[in-house]
């Protein structure tokens, strides 16, 4: 008897073991952008590399459109452990503390992917990360969206066009001295919120890469779109510390793989994804397509370069000085 016992607890034992070394690891990942934006196909990427290169032992839990967390409530959800992963753009940072990443808010900044790539994929992005560690969350990746376009219910060619117009803007200082350098009024406001904010006159425009403003559909409340490329649009893909640093070290470092694989492949299709979005936005025709002369986005930039000294102080004029070092950049 007393052996049967034993036995029937030793099996019971060890079938618990195994049911709890076969869950999986679970990772939610929320973000608020549509799922065929470059950033929700990169997302769902990760998803498929993460899940069979850990043969299972991990799952990850895709959350797009603000479908799990607003963006004005995921940076909470992060470092409370609500949710593991999240891809907040870049201007998320400067609320949480961390003034440095405006530096990607400042207009006209980097001219080409190329630029960006030598800060974002060199040692200045790195150091970056760096500073969001005290904050409990670990920077993983940096995925490309696009350059934003400003769009409105009126053309909107030179600076003084914007003058009295209310314009979104995500929560970002250096986006509302931007605004406040054409002469326009910001409105911040949650992403999720946007199009309705278009649709009732509560803003009457905001800036978007094509992407987010196709998928979005705000070409269904807003008459003109300006090519004017003029501030950049990205993400930090993160994680929370104790979370990431309390995984498995071959499973981090699977998924340290998975991510590069995934950032890759996001970042190869952006602006892919963006030059098919603007051609659907033409082939709706319901939005008119400006743009800009030469001698407009003179004009522009004369307007917006003030506006990298007048946040050198709040950014930090040393890592302004090392992304301008680092893409030649001479204001």
């Amino acid at each position: 008897m007393k052996w049967s016992l034993a036995a029937a607890f030793a099996a019971a034992l060890l079938i618990g073991t195994s049911a709890a070394a076969q869950t999986p690891i679970v990772i939610k990942f929320s973000h608020v952008v549509a799922v065929n934006t470059p950033k929700g196909k990169a997302a769902e990427k990760f998803k498929e590399l993460a899940e069979q290169r850990t043969n299972g032992r991990v799952k990850v839990e895709v959350y797009p459109n603000s479908s799990l967390f607003k963006d004005g409530e995921e940076m909470d959800a992060l470092q409370l452990g609500s949710v593991q992963m999240l891809a907040p753009s870049l201007a998320k940072f400067g609320p949480l503390g961390v003034r440095d990443f405006e530096v990607f808010d400042l207009p006209y900044i980097f001219s080409s992917y190329d630029d960006l790539h030598k800060v974002t994929e060199g040692p200045v992005g790195a150091q970056l990360f760096k500073k969001l560690e005290p904050k409990g969350i670990v920077g993983l990746a940096y995925w490309d969206n696009g350059f934003k376009d400003m769009s409105a219910n009126k053309p909107i060619r030179v600076p003084d066009d914007y003058k009295g117009l209310k314009m979104r803007i995500q929560s970002s200082k250096v986006l509302n001295d931007q605004m406040k350098a054409l002469g326009a009024i910001p409105q911040v406001m949650a992403f999720s919120e946007v199009y309705q904010g278009l649709q009732t006159g509560v803003v009457d425009g905001t800036e978007n890469p094509p992407s987010n403003f196709y998928t979005q559909k705000m070409n269904e409340v807003q008459k003109y779109l300006a090519l004017t490329n003029h501030g950049y649009l990205g993400y930090a893909v993160i994680a929370n510390k104790k979370f990431w640093d309390g995984l498995p070290a071959d499973i981090r470092a699977t998924l340290e793989g998975a991510m590069r694989d995934a950032t890759k492949y996001g970042n190869d299709i952006a602006k892919q994804e963006n030059d098919n979005a603007l051609a659907a936005v033409k082939k709706a025709g319901t939005t008119e397509i400006l743009t800009p002369t030469p001698e407009q986005t003179a004009a522009m930039r004369k307007a917006l370069l003030p506006v990298h000294k007048e946040n050198e102080s709040r950014i930090g004029a040393d890592t302004i000085n090392a992304v301008y070092k680092a893409i030649g950049f001479k204001p």
